[in-house]
């Protein structure tokens, strides 16, 4: 998984691979990788191994998504976003007029298709339900309008910028 994070007033890219249980390969601005093992104790502690060093430490969210890191006594502030979330963001932000391909922003599995064609929909209403990167996503039409073709059923699989609903704008009053 990819995630831009902030810190300090500049924005590293780390990726991050899950290699086992508990153990993943992190890369910092396409540095040199380093193994990890962390779990997450009982008490809400991190216990995290890196090469021969161990260290504790928390991560409490708050209210504006900023993250508060703890590792032994410093204390830091990052801002993260992940890949899925910076990618499902292009779905719907903008207000959107014309006519509308909703496309699949990343490779993924069709769970549910929640419309028919010529439903009528509000902005934001989920048009379907798609798995990916381990988590299933609602996708939200960009507008009010009539769902002129559906390119997918449930089961289906897609790849990056493949077509799925097409919302048209709603006929003129």
């Amino acid at each position: 998984m990819r995630y831009e994070v902030a810190h300090g007033g500049r924005v590293h890219n780390v990726e991050v691979h899950e290699i086992g249980p508990h153990t993943y390969d992190l890369t910092v601005d396409d540095g040199e990788t380093v193994r990890i093992d962390a779990f997450k104790t009982p008490r809400t502690v991190y216990s995290i191994l890196i090469g021969a060093r161990q260290y504790e430490g928390s991560v409490d969210e708050r209210e504006d998504g900023t993250l508060d890191v703890h590792v032994g006594t410093s204390a830091f502030d990052f801002t993260a976003i992940d890949e899925r979330r910076r990618l499902l963001a292009g779905t719907g932000e903008t207000a959107a007029s014309g006519t509308q391909q909703i496309s699949a922003q990343m490779p993924g599995k069709i769970v549910k298709v929640l419309v028919s064609e010529g439903e009528l929909v509000e902005a934001d209403q989920g048009l379907l339900i798609i798995e990916a990167m381990k988590m299933e996503n609602e996708i939200k039409s960009p507008m009010a309008g009539i769902v002129s073709e559906i390119s997918v059923r449930e089961g289906d699989t897609v790849d990056t910028g493949a077509p799925m609903i097409v919302v048209d704008p709603p006929e003129s009053e």
